[in-house]
């Protein structure tokens, strides 16, 4: 009990509004070969995270934590097995895929939203945010019965000093949407752009892009001020004003920019190597988050973790702020049915390693 103390604690200090706060970034692309990608990062310069992958099989037991840090709160068991990369605590799954093509993840939201208060007479209808998508990857095969199920929940904080998160949900269709807890009522978005970050709302961010009406890909075409010619220093002049800070709002632009502006690749593993290329923008270094003097954690990168979710073919590829070289779980080799509870660090090493290049001998 007091190791899950510890461990809740990390998580409210990360989470409590006005810290050093957890970032993500959220895009979505397709291939030609009808290959459908969700993709994401996840930031916490404060401290290393300790993410693990569980693999989850059909039929697997939880109970939702209370307040308190108490497992009293709803019982649920896994209908899909699904695989899942978790934060602090292995029940703590902020994204993930099930064998269904569900693909499910939570974002960041501070300073907006509102959930329940927490009720002990309806803790066995009750689960927390950071448990919200274990239950949902066990429970759902489609977006539609995502949005059937939620309201049937009540969905409150792993702690009430904690600020509130949302989340995204894809499903094998290429439908997906945003969840907002708006004073204690789920609100549903449809994401045809679908891409995320955090806060304000999802709504508010589509809105934003309307202040950048003037970005576009390439080079602007040389043109007169009067009698005096202007031309651009170099290409990419399109898109001259672009925000390149890494608050959400900013982020949102430059991902919907980029996003938007990639070329279709032709197969599922060319979008996946697109993914992880257009999301290398939004790697945030450790420093630039925090005062001069004041950085809290020897960790080499904010950035702590990056996924790309191939929904249909139930691929779910990542790397690490430790090692960039591309790992993948394919679920299709997985026998959902007979497996029992996995749960491994995403990294058994904590170095980035140096792969020696080999030298020919002349002639």
């Amino acid at each position: 009990m007091k190791q899950i103390l510890i461990i809740c604690l990390m998580l409210v200090g990360a989470f409590l509004p006005g810290q050093r706060t957890v970032a993500c970034t959220g895009i979505t692309l397709t291939a030609k070969d009808s290959a459908y990608l969700v993709a994401r990062t996840i930031e916490w310069g404060g401290s290393e995270l300790n993410s693990s992958y569980a693999i989850v099989p059909r039929g697997y037991k939880q109970r939702s934590y209370v307040p308190g840090y108490t497992l009293d709160g709803m019982a649920f068991e896994a209908r899909y097995g699904y695989v899942g990369l978790s934060v602090e605590q292995k029940e703590f799954v902020v994204e993930g895929l099930n064998e269904a093509g569900l693909s499910a993840g939570l974002f960041y939201f501070p300073g907006y939203g509102k959930y329940e208060a927490y009720e002990e007479s309806r803790k066995a209808q009750t689960i927390t945010d950071f448990q919200l998508v274990s239950w949902i990857l066990g429970s759902c095969a489609t977006v539609e019965q995502v949005k059937e199920a939620v309201p049937g929940v009540h969905v409150v904080a792993i702690d009430p000093r904690a600020s509130t998160v949302h989340w995204r949900f894809a499903d094998a269709s290429g439908r997906q949407i945003v969840l907002e807890i708006i004073d204690g009522k789920p609100c549903f978005y449809e994401n045809s752009l679908g891409v995320l970050t955090n806060s304000p709302g999802f709504e508010w961010q589509l809105t934003n892009l309307n202040n950048y009406v003037n970005l576009f890909p390439g080079t602007t075409k040389p043109h007169q001020w009067g009698e005096v010619p202007v031309a651009s220093f170099g290409s990419g002049s399109g898109f001259l004003g672009i925000p390149g800070d890494v608050t959400p709002p900013s982020r949102f632009v430059r991902a919907a920019f980029y996003q938007t502006t990639a070329p279709v690749q032709p197969t599922a593993q060319d979008a996946v190597r697109q993914g992880f290329q257009i999301l290398n923008n939004f790697d945030i270094p450790i420093g630039v988050e925090f005062a001069a003097g004041e950085v809290p954690a020897d960790i080499p990168s904010a950035t702590q973790w990056t996924t790309v979710t191939d929904v249909r073919n139930r691929v779910l590829y990542y790397r690490t702020m430790y090692d960039s070289a591309i790992r993948y779980i394919d679920l299709s080799t997985i026998d959902f049915a007979h497996m029992v509870y996995y749960v491994a660090p995403l990294d058994q090493e904590k170095a980035q390693p140096f792969i020696p290049v080999s030298i020919g001998k002349r002639n």
